[in-house]
């Protein structure tokens, strides 16, 4: 769990105290498990929760989107990357995107999450869920095939 909270708050102490938090949140909470998902798996959603928390309460700011202007997004589930790329690679290169598309490529590719649960943890509509990971797979798409191409990123 610590390392779930490490990868959004990027700092020992934080994470270190997310984790502790969340600990007691669960612990005070534990009679609404139901048990509908594995114990990991609630505690794992109360720590990303409370991570996202402490990120709002430094004033980081998670982009509206208008939906009005967004289209229809067709997921695009059949984007590869080259075999060479690692996952250690893919993964600094989500921290390098802006935070409006980190976040969600975080929650879906790294976390697991489906656009519903990724609209509740973040406060946005699943339509800008899927907008939001659509345009971050693109630009991890173009970051990846210059790191590839050897271009730089």
């Amino acid at each position: 769990m610590y390392y779930v909270a490490f990868r959004f708050l990027k700092n020992s102490f934080e994470a270190e105290e997310a984790m502790q938090e969340s600990f007691i949140q669960a612990f005070v909470k534990l009679h609404q498990f139901t048990g509908e998902v594995t114990f990991g798996a609630w505690l794992k959603r109360i720590v990303i929760n409370k991570s996202i928390d402490m990120l709002k309460a430094k004033k980081m700011n998670f982009t509206a989107i208008n939906e009005q202007t967004l289209g229809t997004v067709e997921e695009d589930n059949n984007w590869n990357i080259n075999d060479d790329i690692t996952i250690d690679q893919v993964k600094s290169e989500i921290e390098e995107l802006p935070e409006r598309y980190k976040y969600p490529m975080m929650l879906f590719l790294i976390e697991g999450y489906d656009h519903d649960e990724i609209s509740e943890i973040l406060g946005i509509t699943s339509v800008s869920s899927r907008t939001l990971v659509h345009r971050g797979k693109k630009k991890l798409q173009q970051k990846l095939k210059h790191l590839y191409n050897g271009t730089g990123s």
